[in-house]
């Protein structure tokens, strides 16, 4: 049945729209700059931007662009633009017409829990997927016990999803220091009582107490003593490290990618770090089993996301077809990675900051900070 009526439709059920390949037609009525620099992609979406202020006349202008039949999604910013134009097409006449509830801030915000399979124990293994974003994080479930890698700032998410099934977050932990998005780790583990991990070489500049995340420490979660083994493996970071859960799941953090490898460059480190990022990848990983299944903390694409929206791969087959992996001269190798570089995150300066305990923006400045996509990858145009 056509819906005469405008609509609100949540970030979750976009979603959903999107993991499940859904046709969508979206209208972006924010300015061009902010679209060209972010939006929302889909496999069964199509998208047109028209600003905002090309609209306040009327709607003449998007009418005709405007497909019948499909289900029309008006976005912007923070959902007041939209859902005036939303109003204007309905009264045109128009149907199956929605406004995306709380704009882009939302979308940008929204975290999906996909499991990503059953550890060996009785335990289980979540991905929280910032699908607007393009951030990963993990839980480890365990007897009770919770453990929460690479936590979003949103924290509640994070707490929630551990009450409901029953666990009680017991360690925080992030595999570097972010430059793209805000960690929630420090404030989810002073919450929860639970202990927050951070590689120390990382953290020369932290303002906080933290337990160094060291090669060689392994970390309990539950009963069934699944354990969390490090692996130290700079590149993108001087700490980034690594993790190998229940000799299955290698967590990658930004070092490794479905479909790119880690940039060196957003701590201005880039000539510093390149081989330390080459050797990681081609010495460290390579002697890692071809079977573990690589879960990163990012991804680039939406054609990243898999089966349920799970971002993941298997170690042997990213040797043979992930463009970073393949590159024989250690030359073409640093040109690869210090040159032609996608433009760095905004305002990641100042999320390293953040991160640092150096900055403490308040909630709304924090959301600023991280508009925009993550562009930890070195293929991310």
């Amino acid at each position: 049945m056509a819906t005469t009526t405008m609509q609100a439709m949540t970030p979750q059920q976009l979603t959903k729209k999107i993991l499940e390949h859904q046709e969508l037609f979206i209208l972006d009525v924010r300015n061009t700059s902010e679209f060209d620099n972010w939006k929302i992609e889909g496999i069964g979406t199509e998208i047109l931007n028209i600003p905002y202020f090309d609209l306040l006349d009327g709607v003449d202008e998007a009418l005709d662009k405007l497909p019948n039949g499909k289900d029309i999604l008006v976005v912007c910013a923070k959902e007041g633009s939209s859902i005036f134009v939303a109003e204007q097409l309905v009264e045109a006449g128009r149907t199956k017409i929605y406004y995306l509830q709380g704009g882009m801030k939302a979308w940008s915000e929204y975290l999906e829990p996909v499991k990503v399979g059953d550890l060996k124990d009785g335990g289980e293994l979540y991905q929280l997927v910032r699908i607007g974003k393009g951030c990963l994080s993990y839980m480890i479930l365990s007897g009770g016990e919770a453990a929460a890698i690479d936590t979003q700032r949103m924290i509640d998410v994070f707490e929630q999803f551990a009450n409901d099934k029953g666990a009680r977050i017991k360690h925080t932990l992030d595999t570097h220091l972010h430059a793209d998005h805000i960690s929630g780790g420090r404030l989810l583990a002073e919450k929860t009582g639970a202990t927050y991990w951070l590689p120390p070489k990382d953290a020369t500049e932290v303002t906080f107490d933290y337990e160094p995340l060291e090669e060689g420490k392994e970390i309990a979660v539950g009963l069934s003593k699944i354990r969390i083994q490090p692996i130290y493996s700079p590149g993108h970071t001087i700490g980034s490290t690594s993790f190998i859960i229940d000799e299955h799941y290698l967590l990658s953090g930004d070092i490794l990618f479905v479909e790119s490898i880690g940039r060196p460059d957003l701590a201005g480190k880039a000539e510093d770090w390149v081989a330390d990022l080459r050797t990681t990848l081609y010495e460290t990983y390579k002697n890692l089993s071809d079977d573990l299944v690589v879960l990163p903390a990012h991804f680039g694409k939406v054609t990243e996301l898999g089966e349920g929206g799970k971002v993941s791969a298997r170690l042997g087959d990213l040797f043979t077809y992930n463009p970073g992996l393949n590159i024989e001269s250690d030359d073409d190798f640093r040109t690869l990675v210090t040159e032609n570089l996608p433009p760095q995150p905004n305002a990641y300066q100042e999320i390293r900051q953040t991160n640092m305990g150096r900055m403490t923006p308040n909630e709304e400045e924090q959301r600023e900070l991280e508009m925009g996509p993550n562009r930890c990858a070195v293929h991310d145009k």
